[in-house]
């Protein structure tokens, strides 16, 4: 059996409580978590001190893409690769993660199911998987090779494959998007009757669905067929933004979990799509009266699908929030505890609880005042092992 380890450090934020715990002692037995608090080091624990830092739950980004490399054109470097060299390089893309202190990433789009061959390597986050996306003949991502016949048996037979593979969530593009020529964000992909009959089958085999929903009509219409999440929500039309109306209540009221698309890194000379960045005052109104709704937040940062969207990106992400008047404990929230319900690990991630798995990452200050201090890691650990 092997010893406890006792990390002693200034402060802990357990990921929900807004009030740290001081001079703090984190005990672990191997990959779980079994003390928490102002306790007493237990006397054959080795210990680990760090001085000046704050404990927190290991991060989750629950909306990455670690087949695409952050690059200029991920989409042809992407198309370039055989199956060995894309797992290298989203297992580099996964280490780039985890060394920020993202324990847990959610991939919401690869090729061919190589995600799910990354779920069990040793010191990468743990991986939620969704496999290819499921999308319409030339529709959004189908060079992932997601895309399907759209009739009741083509969708059914869709999810039924990826349960067979053994996804943890299903991925359907219910609009367009800006990485596929010959779609649009604004436009709905699937009618609100394909929709549920794919919903319908997931919840059949126990798996969630999650939308990508840009423009109007697909988040409504993703509404209307009871998926489980919906990523971007952004209300896209063809010269703007719309106004949500009636459904800033519903998504409110449906308890859908909203994935905003944040985080941006700083690269001298790169800046998002002018069509985004015209929109993106509108965008952060509409996401800031949902989150006054009571909409259920949490965030996803897309990351891989560009430069200024590298792997560690939900550093700067959650800094971001304060665009629509998160402070930094909700922030950190929606990043530990909200997040790890959202991706169904909510009984074992997202918080420092004896029980819970000892993804922790510890930071130099103290990111409830300062989220910058995100960037000054110190350690971390995935499941009681120290990768960083």
């Amino acid at each position: 059996m092997g010893r406890l380890v006792a990390i002693k450090a200034a402060a802990l934020f357990d990921g929900v409580s807004p009030d740290p715990v001081h001079d703090p002692v984190l005990v672990l037995d191997g990959p779980a978590i079994v003390s928490a608090g102002r306790t007493a080091v237990p006397p054959d624990a080795d210990v680990t001190d760090l001085p000046g830092a704050t404990l927190l739950p290991g991060l989750i980004d629950t909306h990455v893409h670690l087949a695409f490399d952050a690059g200029a054109d991920p989409v042809a470097t992407l198309a370039a690769r055989d199956d060995d060299a894309a797992l290298a390089a989203m297992t580099s893309a996964a280490r780039v993660a985890v060394r920020a202190g993202i324990t847990t990433v959610r991939d919401l789009g690869d090729r061919d199911y190589l995600s799910l061959r990354l779920r069990d390597v040793p010191g990468l986050p743990t991986i939620v998987a969704a496999g290819p996306p499921v999308t319409t003949p030339a529709g959004h991502c189908h060079f992932l090779g997601g895309a399907v016949d759209p009739s009741p048996a083509g969708l059914r037979a869709a999810v039924r494959e990826r349960a067979d593979r053994g996804v943890d969530i299903v991925k359907v593009m219910a609009s367009g998007g800006t990485m596929t020529p010959g779609t649009r964000q604004e436009i709905a992909q699937f009618t609100t009757g394909q929709l549920r009959v794919l919903a319908d089958e997931a919840h059949r085999l126990g798996l969630p669905v999650t939308a990508h929903a840009h423009g109007t009509g697909a988040i409504r219409a993703a509404l209307d067929a009871g998926v489980d999440g919906m990523e971007h929500v952004s209300f896209f039309s063809a010269d703007g933004v719309d106004d949500p109306g009636d459904l800033l209540g519903r998504i409110a009221a449906s308890r859908v979990a909203v994935g905003i698309t944040a985080g941006v890194a700083p690269i001298p000379g790169v800046s998002p799509p002018p069509a985004v960045m015209m929109r993106m005052p509108r965008i952060i109104a509409n996401t800031r009266a949902m989150y006054d709704a009571g909409a259920r937040l949490i965030i996803g940062t897309d990351a891989g699908i560009g430069r200024p969207k590298p792997h560690d990106v939900l550093r700067h992400a959650l800094a971001q929030t304060s665009m629509i008047g998160l402070d930094a404990v909700t922030a950190l929230r929606l990043a530990t505890s909200a997040a790890a319900q959202a991706c169904g690990l909510g009984h074992r991630k997202g918080r420092l609880a004896p029980g819970f798995d000892a993804d922790i990452l510890a930071v130099q200050g103290n990111p409830l005042d300062d989220l910058s201090t995100l960037h000054h890691t110190q350690a971390v650990f995935t499941r009681g092992t120290r990768v960083l």
